[in-house]
Formats: C-alpha cells, sequence, structure tokens
C-alpha cells in the first residue's frame, strides 16, 4: 500500500529546507541546521540557486539574516507547487556553502575616523576590553557578508571579527549621518540618509552608498562582501559624494579613485 504525505506535511516538514506560507502569496523559506554560520550561508546560496533557476510565478525575493521570503502571484501558482519546486531545484543545486559565487562582488570601503564622526569609538573599544587602534584593527581586517538590506537599503553586514557582542546605545540617537558606519553585537551597517538609530558610531565613509539617481541606487546585494579601510581625513574631500562601486578584482580601491595604499590609521580622537 502506498502512503502519500499530505501537502500541508510536506510544507512545514521538509527535509534540510523549511518553507512556512506567509500570507497568501508568500513562503517563508528557511534552512534546517544546528549551525547558524551553516544556516546563513546555506540561505545565500538559496537565494542564489532561486535568482538562477527563476521558478515560475516567483515575483520577488526578499533575503532576512538566516531567512527568504519569497513572493509569488498566488493566482499562477500555489504554496505547495512553489514549495516543491524549490525543493527540486535545491535538490539539485544542493546548499552546502562552497566557493565564492560568480556574482559575490567584494566592496572596499574607505572610513574616515575622527572625534566628530566616531562618537563611540572609544565606548566600544572599551567594551570589548581593546585600545581604540586594536578594534579598528580587528575591524578592517574582518571580511563581512551582506545579510540583508535593512531599512532605507543599509546594508546589514555580519562578520565581525571582536572578541565579544557590541550592545547597542541606551539612548538611540534621533539622528544619524549618512554614510556613519555603525556596529552592534558582531554586525555592522551603514547609514544610507540621515535618520534614527540606536547602533554605535564608529566612523563615517565619504562615499554614496545609495543614490536614487544611479539604476539600481545601490551597486551592492545580499551576499556581497565587504572590507573597511581607515583613511586619513585628507581624504575626504576628494571621494565625498562620489558613489560606491564594486572594487575591481585584484585592486585595492572601491572604483572611485580612492588607493588602499593611502590608507591607515587617523589620528584617533
Amino acid at each position: 500500500m502506498t502512503t502519500h504525505t499530505a501537502p500541508t506535511e510536506r510544507l512545514h516538514h521538509p527535509p534540510e529546507l523549511e518553507a512556512e506560507p506567509f500570507g497568501d502569496s508568500a513562503l517563508m523559506l528557511r534552512v534546517k541546521n544546528d549551525d547558524g554560520d551553516f544556516r546563513r550561508a546555506a540561505g545565500r546560496r538559496l537565494r542564489d540557486v532561486l535568482l538562477e533557476v527563476r521558478p515560475y510565478g516567483v515575483l520577488d525575493i526578499v533575503a532576512g539574516v538566516e531567512s527568504l521570503l519569497v513572493e509569488f502571484d498566488c493566482l499562477a501558482v500555489t504554496h505547495e507547487q512553489l514549495a516543491q519546486t524549490i525543493r527540486l531545484a535545491v535538490a539539485g543545486s544542493g546548499l552546502e556553502p562552497g566557493a565564492p559565487s560568480a556574482s559575490q562582488a567584494l566592496f572596499v570601503i574607505p572610513m574616515v575616523v575622527s572625534e566628530e564622526f566616531s562618537p563611540d569609538l572609544q565606548d566600544v573599544a572599551e567594551e570589548l576590553g581593546l585600545s581604540p587602534e586594536a578594534m579598528l584593527q580587528q575591524f578592517q581586517s574582518s571580511v563581512l557578508t551582506i545579510n540583508l538590506l535593512a531599512a532605507a537599503m543599509a546594508p546589514m553586514m555580519g562578520g565581525v571579527q571582536f572578541p565579544g557582542q557590541v550592545s547597542r546605545c541606551v539612548e538611540p540617537r534621533t539622528n544619524v549621518e549618512p554614510g556613519s558606519v555603525m556596529v552592534a553585537g558582531t554586525n555592522a551597517i551603514i547609514q544610507p540618509f540621515p535618520g534614527p538609530s540606536g547602533w554605535k558610531v564608529i566612523g563615517r565613509t565619504p562615499l554614496t552608498i545609495c543614490d536614487i539617481r544611479e539604476d539600481p541606487a545601490t551597486s551592492y546585494k545580499p551576499g556581497d562582501l565587504v572590507r573597511f579601510d581607515v583613511v586619513p581625513e585628507s581624504v575626504w574631500s576628494r571621494l565625498e559624494g562620489q558613489f560606491l562601486r564594486a572594487t575591481p578584482e585584484g585592486a585595492a580601491s572601491d572604483g572611485t579613485g580612492w588607493n588602499g595604499a593611502e590608507g591607515g590609521n587617523s589620528d584617533l580622537p
């Protein structure tokens, strides 16, 4: 006698991949694994697979830290049909993190450190039990991964190699300047436009990271890699307002005319 798994059971208890209905026209996908780093890496791999396969009916794919929201045309496909298609695609491609994707870009972002641009630098260093110089060195040596695009297309990045977690501000700021580089936990984010934030500000980039006059408005996407390089404040006027672009392969530049060889710690506050 052959038994068939009910569609709802397939949808909620699949092997390795969890696919839950999210309203009438979306699926929330999560990779099942006890290792958080694996879940995040496999989630990025899943996004690449879906962008390549483009299952019928899919309208948009929104990345979260450890999840993907897949929006679809509910008149073209059902939750169960789409979940099955995605599982077949995963079975054929696998989700094990491997070599960097061909579509994965690297951004080397200049950051200026000063009393004005780095109001929380000293507090972050003390919280971690480091000197400001040592904390910045660890920050610069970290290769971060953009996990998702937060409010106003802000790149939220994971992988900061700090020896501990950074707390958020006790009192959030009502206005943080665009370009501000901020940290919380072991994550980093860049403020695209003026606005409030409770993350701690340790520097500022002179580059424009989101510009609605550009198409697309940002040059980065989830899964891309980021490294920060502290540069002297004298570089600011030359780079201010230039649009952030990916670093050409083999170059120590972010494509704006800044050369990484000019980097180095500026005078700390």
